[in-house]
């Protein structure tokens, strides 16, 4: 029988042990200011001393050129806590290939995903990357494939956020666009299928990449993002609190806190001015309603005319959607409807009660929105909202016109509990247009036609221009004062939290995408 090894020799492979750990973790300086290492982005975002590597003795694949292979890869994988609930977090390190995905970095994210996938936590990716790997050729290109794969598999699953700390280009880039929330960081984030030197090359046309793909273009312009930090620490900071509101999966319940804070209701009563057309920010609705007056605003600087927002109501996370009379008076367009539609989506996938204020003229006209699709990307919210089967509640503030009347949580899309203050006018359209439709031969033969109009639009003000007539077939559960909002809201929310809403059975819906 073979001898049992010495105290001396374990004692030796333990140091062995040691020493390949502490060149196991050596990594270069990264090149930009500001900017930190991978494994220190992981430990800023963790709670201390939680994480957990994994992978660490991966190498990068020989490619016959002679070139080194680290450790590692260059990405940091494992498992850590926030607030003492599990994550995954992977972290691309720029200073080994350039943060290029090999073949063992592949794998390394791919066992990652699928590990969080049977665990059912939140994955977490620090993205900071060339892209694909040249030299390693289509394996590099396979792993790409694979990730978006478990992305897919994930969705609706657990929770995915992408955190871009500096590029994220071609292929990279739609890892995250899969994801369900991107953070970035403004002037040192990129995100970008073709670099600009490239467009330059094939179209002769000149930008920077900042304005192509940087973090506020990301955020403003074409909606790739959903959150910009001012910086590294702000973006961890932005993440730890987005996953407070967010459950590790979609088979449990968000996080319960204790019941903030009521706002004084009283100050709702003045929020909605008398004139129709006066704006107001819907801003100050809502914070009067979460506890604490505590909103996470997601795409707050893309599409401002709706408002998508993470707040609590009674300790328990809600999802918002809102319109904004600030912006272009809360009119429904193509960016603001697919932004509201993947956050409902969103919110019904994790069980987030949804709760919707209204205040809408109806979808916005014109050449450039028919051109460019506004009946199948407007489309998009409605089908949202039909599909959701959490708990809706809704309330009607003031304008409530023709389609986004239906579209904004209407009862006929499946919502649970409607409700309206006294300013609500709930129509086809408006009393003006209305006026000008039903009574226009009358109007062309008056005497005095603006003083018949003056008449005609207060007589329908009166009758259509109310909650009322709605509130009398049921399609408004209750007419309330504003300063009730929040009390009624947490009635709701009580009544429905053992809510269920069985589907057809099928393997999916077609959304008009």
């Amino acid at each position: 029988m073979p001898a049992a090894p010495t105290a001396d020799r374990t004692a030796e492979r333990v140091a062995d042990l040691e020493d390949r750990r502490a060149q196991a973790v050596i990594t270069g300086v990264p090149r930009r200011r500001g900017a930190l290492g991978a494994r220190e982005r992981i430990g800023r975002l963790l709670d201390e001393g939680s994480f957990t590597e994994t992978g660490l003795f991966v190498r990068a694949r020989p490619t016959g050129d002679g070139a080194q292979r680290p450790h590692g890869d260059g990405v940091v994988t494992g498992c850590g806590t926030v607030d003492g609930r599990t994550v995954c977090v992977f972290a691309q390190d720029s200073t080994v290939f350039g943060g290029s995905m090999g073949e063992a970095f592949g794998e390394k994210v791919v066992a990652l995903m699928d590990l969080a996938l049977k665990t059912g936590c939140p994955v977490v990716g620090l993205n900071d990357s060339g892209g694909a790997r040249i030299q390693e050729g289509v394996a590099s290109l396979a792993l790409y494939a694979e990730l978006v794969r478990r992305n897919v598999q994930a969705s609706g699953v657990i929770p995915q956020i992408s955190v871009i700390l500096g590029p994220c280009a071609g292929g990279a880039a739609y890892s995250p666009a899969i994801t369900d929330f991107t953070v970035m960081v403004d002037g040192a984030s990129h995100m970008f299928v073709t670099g600009p030197d490239v467009i330059e090359a094939v179209t002769g046309e000149r930008t920077t990449a900042e304005e192509l793909g940087g973090a506020r273009a990301s955020n403003t312009v074409n909606g790739n993002a959903h959150f910009l930090a001012a910086d590294e620490e702000d973006a961890l900071d932005t993440v730890r609190d987005l996953l407070s509101y967010l459950p590790a999966n979609n088979l449990e319940r968000p996080p319960q806190y204790a019941p903030g804070d009521d706002a004084d209701g009283g100050l709702l009563d003045e929020v909605v001015p008398d004139r129709t057309g006066q704006a107001y920010d819907m801003r100050e609705i809502l914070h009067a309603v979460v506890d604490d007056g505590e909103l996470l605003y997601v795409q707050e600087l893309f599409a401002p005319n709706i408002v998508c927002a993470l707040g609590r109501v009674e300790g328990a996370t809600v999802g918002i959607v809102a319109n904004q009379p600030l912006h272009s008076a809360g009119v429904l367009d193509i960016d603001a409807s697919e932004k509201a539609a993947r956050f409902v989506r969103f919110c019904d996938a994790f069980g987030i009660p949804l709760l919707t204020f209204a205040d809408v003229s109806g979808y916005l006209s014109g050449v450039g929105q028919e051109r460019a699709g506004i009946i199948r990307r407007g489309a998009k919210l409605l089908y949202a909202y039909a599909e959701a089967t959490v708990p809706k509640v809704t309330v009607v503030v003031r304008k409530a016109y023709g389609g986004g009347y239906a579209v904004m949580g209407s009862k006929h899309l499946g919502a649970d509990v409607n409700l309206a203050w006294p300013t609500a006018r709930i129509a086809v359209m408006g009393a003006e247009g209305a006026v000008g439709v039903l009574h226009r031969r009358e109007l062309a033969a008056a005497g005095d036609p603006e003083a018949l109009r003056a008449r005609l639009v207060a007589a329908y003000e009166s009758t259509h221009g109310t909650p009322y007539p709605a509130a009398e077939r049921g399609y408004v559960d209750a007419v309330i004062a504003p300063r009730e909002t929040r009390a009624h809201i947490c009635r709701a929310l009580r009544t429905l939290r053992g809510k269920r809403a069985p589907m057809p059975q099928r393997r999916h819906g077609n959304i008009p995408l």
